[in-house]
């Protein structure tokens, strides 16, 4: 199993409604993007200094479903808009 985390930092203008338009559009992804076998969003209710926004945790069979996700025209539309409304993110894959 290979496991997607992404992290989120959104810039403040519109800030609430972004994330929630985002984890909306996210959460829309689990049944249209075949090789994705689970997702958990969720919203940052931390206010430590170095926290952040908005979390993903999805899986994926192997390497090549998540090559497959990152490529499904669905999950694009979701990436266009969150490029367009975040300040930086952070990733991490692993097997296991």
């Amino acid at each position: 199993m290979v496991t997607h985390i992404v992290m989120f930092t959104f810039a403040e203008e519109n800030k609430e409604s972004n994330i929630a338009r985002a984890k909306e559009m996210l959460e829309a992804l689990m049944g249209a993007v075949p090789t994705l076998r689970s997702m958990e969003v969720g919203v940052n209710f931390s206010g430590e200094a170095r926290a952040m926004d908005l979390s993903i945790i999805t899986t994926f069979d192997d390497r090549e479903g998540l090559d497959a996700y990152a490529v499904h025209p669905v999950h694009l539309e979701v990436v266009a808009f969150i490029k367009s409304v975040v300040e930086y993110s952070k990733v991490v894959d692993y097997e296991g």
